[in-house]
């Protein structure tokens, strides 16, 4: 073989492993995923859903690349987050909780990005036509507070049996709220309880009704109990209602956001949340539509804090702790 057999040759293999070369980079594909964290308190679903994702074969810099942005019940800021994903053209958004993923639903509506949902109620919101088919280009994680919001009343009850007048205040016209209330008011009514509702568009509308009834010579109410929604769930929020309590000795439930004063609540794993929604974007990045995709109902877990409950004199049964997955002392 000459020289000149041999130069062409060797060009040829060039040509060929560059071709090659050119083949791969085309077949490796980079997504890029929009993150919109809509509560600071519920921050580690993202982290979660980062670490699932992980596990799936998603590293990130190498094939995928995340665009995190965190608002705090700032429903403006939501559409603003959502509009920058739908223009950067992301390949799918992850948004959570109710509120953020309802906004997140609309703003990408016909653009063909598909969005996966966490810790939101699907009952009464139309974020979903079924938990079985989800619809469209949506699915996710659901909050299951609605399997629980009873269990939350029984609980109350089992503790503190003489509670007949349980406090809620919660932030008014949220989407959340009336399919909570719709089995609440009959189970509390059954029960001989009375809801004392407390709907804000504040802060300073919970602090100005707690600071009439610690004002009265009788504060109308027996327990305070948090449900599933962001006005009391928020941490400096929720101490307006702990200061409340230790004045009064009025024992608070629901979630245990604070073993200091919180005697127990029906609870989900944040991180394990994000995990399940990281299955949920696999498929999706694999192939699957969104709307297709049931809604996965995480495991709802009681926590008790024995803590709290000696603060306000209370025992708690046995039969309750035998049920609770974490007891804090």
């Amino acid at each position: 073989m000459n020289i000149n057999q041999i130069t062409v040759l060797l060009l040829l293999v060039c040509v060929v492993l560059s071709g090659c070369v050119g083949q791969t980079q085309e077949e490796e594909k980079v997504y890029r995923v929009g993150i919109l964290s809509g509560l600071d308190v519920m921050y580690n679903i993202s982290d979660g859903f980062r670490a699932g994702m992980t596990q799936l074969g998603y590293i990130e810099g190498e094939n995928i690349v995340y665009d995190l942005h965190m608002s705090d019940f700032d429903i403006a800021n939501y559409k603003n987050v959502v509009q920058k994903f739908v223009e950067d053209k992301v390949d799918l958004i992850f948004v959570f909780p109710t509120e953020a993923s309802i906004t997140a639903k609309e703003v990408s509506e016909g653009t063909g990005i598909p969005v996966v949902f966490a810790f939101s109620v699907v009952e009464g919101t139309n974020l979903v036509e079924s938990v079985r088919q989800p619809g469209g280009h949506i699915t996710g994680v659901r909050d299951a507070t609605i399997d629980v919001t009873v269990k939350r009343l029984e609980t109350f009850k089992e503790i503190v049996p003489d509670a007949e007048r349980v406090w809620i205040a919660y932030q008014k016209n949220n989407p959340t709220i009336p399919p909570q209330l719709e089995v609440l008011r009959p189970a509390a009514s059954s029960m001989g309880i009375t809801l004392v509702e407390v709907p804000a568009e504040s802060i300073e509308d919970v602090q100005a009704d707690l600071d009439a009834r610690s004002a009265s010579d009788d504060i109308g109410i027996d327990a305070i109990m948090l449900i599933a929604e962001p006005l009391m769930t928020n941490p400096d929020n929720l101490k307006v209602a702990g200061e409340f309590a230790k004045k009064h000795k009025v024992p608070v439930g629901g979630f245990l956001l604070d073993p200091e004063f919180i005697v127990f609540g029906y609870e989900n794993d944040l991180i394990e949340i994000g995990e399940l929604a990281a299955s949920s974007a696999d498929k999706i990045l694999r192939g699957t539509p969104a709307g297709t995709i049931p809604v996965i109902t995480p495991e709802s877990k009681l926590a008790i804090s024995y803590k709290a409950a000696q603060g306000f004199g209370l025992t708690i049964p046995q039969g309750l702790l035998n049920k609770a997955s974490e007891i804090i002392r």
